[in-house]
C-alpha cells in the first residue's frame, strides 16, 4: 500500500500564474527535502509554466489550462479533461497535492486525480470531499485566520510530515540570462557607482494599478532629486503605459518594456538594488531572488505580500478592503490612490540606504 512516506512520484497541482507558482515553491522544496529521491511534476497553467523551468525542485512540467479557472478560454467539449486524466494515469503518480488559495475549490482538480487513479490526494477543502481526497485538511480560511500564501502551502505539506529546511522561495537564474542582462545594463550606462531601481508599473487587474501620473512623480523625484537611475519594465501591451509615464516624468529614464523574456527579467531583478511595483508577478520574482521590494499593495486580498525579503508594503486602509475584485467596486481605488508618491520615494530610499532588516508593512 502506498503511503506519503514511501511516495516517490508526486504530482503538484498549481493552476494559477507566475506569482502563485513561486509562492508554492517553499512547499515543493519541503516535499523534496523530506524525500530527496522524489520526482516532482508540476501541473500548471500556460502562464505558470513559464516560471516552473526556473525552479530546481521541479523535474517536469505539464501544462493544463483548466476550465474551472477564469482565464481559460471556453471549451468546445470535455475531451481535453478526459485526455488529461488518461495522461496522468499513464504517468503512475503515487500521490497528488492540490495547492489552492482559500477562495478556490480544489474538488475539480481532486476529481481529475481520482479519474487518473492517483492513490493519494491531498488538499485544503472547506466541504467534505468524501472519496475525492484521501487526505482532507479542513480549510480554516478565511473564517478562523488568513495566512500568507507561502505559509498556507507549507502548512498543507506539513500535514504529511514534509518540512522545509529553507522557507525562501526557490528560483534559479540561468547564467545565459544573467550575462545578457549585464550586457544590457552596460549599454544603458548602469553601474555600481550610481544607485538604480526597477519600476514595474503594470498589473493584470485594474484594481491593482497605481496611477501612471503618480508613478511619474515617483520616477522624477528619484532621478532628479535623489540621483537614482530608473529602469521601467513591462510586457509589450504595457508599452504605451510606460511611454506615457516616461514622458510625464520629463527626465531621462530607461525602458526595457518588451525587451526581456522571463529568464532575463529574473536576472535583471536579481541584479537590481530595489524593485518598486504594483502587487503582481515581478514582486514575487524579486522576492525569490532576494531583492528588496516597495510593493504598492491594493487591498484586494491580504495574502500575497513579498515573502522573505526586506520590503515596504504601501497602502491606505479602507473599509472595503479584501474585495477580491479585478476592478474597484467602489470606483475610487482609495487603497492605492491615497498612497502619496512622496511615501513611495521615502520607502525606496529607506530600503536602498538600509542593511537587510526584518519585514515591515507600512500603512499610509
Amino acid at each position: 500500500m502506498t503511503t506519503w512516506k514511501t511516495a516517490e512520484n508526486i504530482l503538484c497541482i498549481r493552476l494559477d500564474t507566475i506569482g502563485d507558482v513561486l509562492m508554492t515553491t517553499p512547499a515543493i522544496h519541503a516535499l523534496k527535502a523530506s524525500h530527496p529521491t522524489r520526482r516532482i511534476t508540476l501541473l500548471t497553467s500556460s502562464a505558470g509554466a513559464s516560471t516552473a523551468s526556473l525552479v530546481p525542485e521541479i523535474d517536469e512540467v505539464i501544462v493544463y489550462d483548466a476550465p474551472w479557472l477564469k482565464a481559460t478560454a471556453p471549451r468546445l467539449n470535455s475531451r481535453p479533461e478526459y485526455e488529461m486524466a488518461e495522461h496522468l494515469r499513464r504517468l503512475k503518480f503515487d500521490g497528488a497535492i492540490i495547492f489552492t488559495v482559500y477562495s478556490q475549490n480544489p474538488l475539480p482538480s481532486a476529481f481529475l486525480c481520482y479519474l487518473a487513479d492517483i492513490p493519494l490526494r491531498l488538499a485544503h477543502c472547506h466541504e467534505n470531499p468524501y472519496q475525492l481526497l484521501t487526505d482532507w485538511v479542513k480549510d480554516p480560511e478565511p473564517e478562523h485566520c488568513v495566512r500568507h500564501e507561502v505559509r498556507r502551502q507549507l502548512d498543507l505539506v506539513a500535514t504529511i510530515a514534509c518540512y522545509a529546511d529553507d522557507e525562501r522561495m526557490s528560483l534559479r537564474v540561468p547564467e545565459k540570462a544573467l550575462a545578457s542582462v549585464k550586457d544590457i545594463l552596460q549599454q544603458l550606462g548602469i553601474t555600481q557607482q550610481r544607485p538604480w531601481v526597477v519600476i514595474h508599473p503594470g498589473a493584470t487587474a485594474a484594481s491593482r494599478r497605481y496611477a501612471p501620473e503618480k508613478f511619474a512623480v515617483v520616477a522624477r523625484s528619484l532621478i532628479q532629486d535623489m540621483g537614482i537611475a530608473v529602469i521601467f519594465t513591462g510586457t509589450e501591451p504595457e508599452r504605451e503605459l510606460v511611454t506615457g509615464i516616461q514622458t510625464a516624468t520629463g527626465v531621462v529614464s530607461h525602458s526595457l518594456v518588451g525587451c526581456l523574456n522571463l529568464n532575463e527579467l529574473a536576472a535583471l531583478l536579481s541584479l537590481a538594488p530595489l524593485l518598486i511595483s504594483n502587487n503582481t508577478g515581478p514582486v514575487h520574482i524579486a522576492a525569490a531572488v532576494g531583492t528588496p521590494v516597495v510593493d504598492l499593495y491594493a487591498l484586494t486580498n491580504p495574502q500575497h505580500t513579498p515573502w522573505g525579503v526586506p520590503n515596504r508594503v504601501l497602502f491606505h486602509d479602507v473599509p472595503c478592503k479584501n474585495c477580491y475584485k479585478s476592478i474597484c467596486p467602489e470606483g475610487h481605488q482609495n487603497c492605492l490612490q491615497l498612497v502619496t508618491p512622496e511615501s513611495v520615494v521615502d520607502a525606496a530610499c529607506e530600503l536602498l540606504n538600509s542593511p537587510p532588516a526584518t519585514l515591515a508593512t507600512v500603512k499610509t
